[in-house]
């Protein structure tokens, strides 16, 4: 064999090595992503399974992966839709709360931000600074302070107090202008040009290039206003206003603990978060990828 085809050889074998290597790092990456999937469905797999099981057995001796055919049975689910006293109005206090809370605080959120991103303002610094802070803070430093303003507002026992406090979310303030800061000023600068009002342009040029980023926060905000448990069990006295987590709760007494009822409403609790999931996260990794540009 002459030099000549031992070169081309070698050549051609160091050619193929970077698109072999290429396609079994993507095989293990493949590998790797369906294991944590796997991992990730398994509690949701068990809560499913203990459905057609008895609740006070499934609390005695635990969540299973496997269901036992001798025991199985759709007695929850009957019970769930028969006999389930409020769960459905907790269900749809949930919901409402839940779809209103997410919207207006996208809005007011992405209105602050828009300010604090695009205008020029004295203490400007100092305020956004204090949002950054406020992000620090737990919520049970600011329970009781929150409490005594809805009740002095009259706001007790009502729907306004579970999400009035909660419009402009530092969070999603700080996201929303990390976002904004990446809009070119030229495009504000041309509408106005044209004769748009500073409200139309938030809402017809910038509104629509966020977005990505509202959809992220969709998913985050739309998860905390649903699962959402100590404030609605502070400001809420009524039990047909209970949201689902806090009437959920309502199933644990000292009297009494219905379980059945508990395993298959948890259950059904998950399903609004991953329709949630699956309608926004086709925009969620661009999202919080385009909103963690530095400003």
């Amino acid at each position: 064999m002459s030099a000549a085809v031992i070169t081309a050889d070698a050549t051609a074998l160091r050619t193929d090595d970077p698109n072999r290597t290429s396609k079994g790092r993507s095989a293990l990456l493949n590998i790797a992503l369906i294991v944590c999937a796997a991992i990730a469905l398994i509690p949701f797999w068990a809560i499913f399974v203990g459905t057609f099981q008895d609740g006070t057995n499934l609390i005695r001796h635990g969540l299973n992966l496997g269901i036992d055919w001798n025991t199985a049975g759709f007695q929850n689910y009957v019970m769930l839709f028969t006999n389930s006293g409020d769960f459905f109005r907790w269900f749809a206090n949930s919901i409402g709360l839940t779809v209103v809370q997410t919207i207006l605080t996208l809005l007011v959120s992405a209105f602050v931000a828009y300010g604090f991103a695009k205008y020029q303002f004295r203490f400007k610094t100092a305020l956004f600074i204090i949002i950054v802070l406020l992000m620090t803070v737990p919520f049970e430093m600011m329970m009781l302070p929150l409490f005594s303003l809805m009740h002095n507002l009259g706001l007790s026992n009502n729907y306004l107090a579970i999400f009035l406090p909660f419009l402009a979310a530092p969070m999603t303030i700080f996201f929303f202008r990390q976002y904004l800061v990446g809009i070119p000023d030229e495009l504000i600068e041309a509408g106005r040009v044209d004769g748009v009002s500073e409200f139309g342009i938030f809402f017809r040029l910038v509104l629509p290039l966020m977005t990505p980023a509202m959809a992220a926060m969709a998913i985050l905000t739309g998860m905390g206003a649903w699962n959402n448990f100590l404030w609605p069990l502070l400001v809420l006295r009524s039990p047909e206003m209970y949201t689902l987590p806090v009437g959920l709760n309502t199933l644990l007494t000292p009297y009494g603990n219905n379980y059945d009822l508990l395993i298959v409403g948890s259950f059904f609790s998950l399903i609004p978060i991953l329709v949630l999931f699956l309608c926004f996260q086709r925009f969620f990794i661009s999202g919080m990828t385009t909103g963690a540009v530095k400003g």
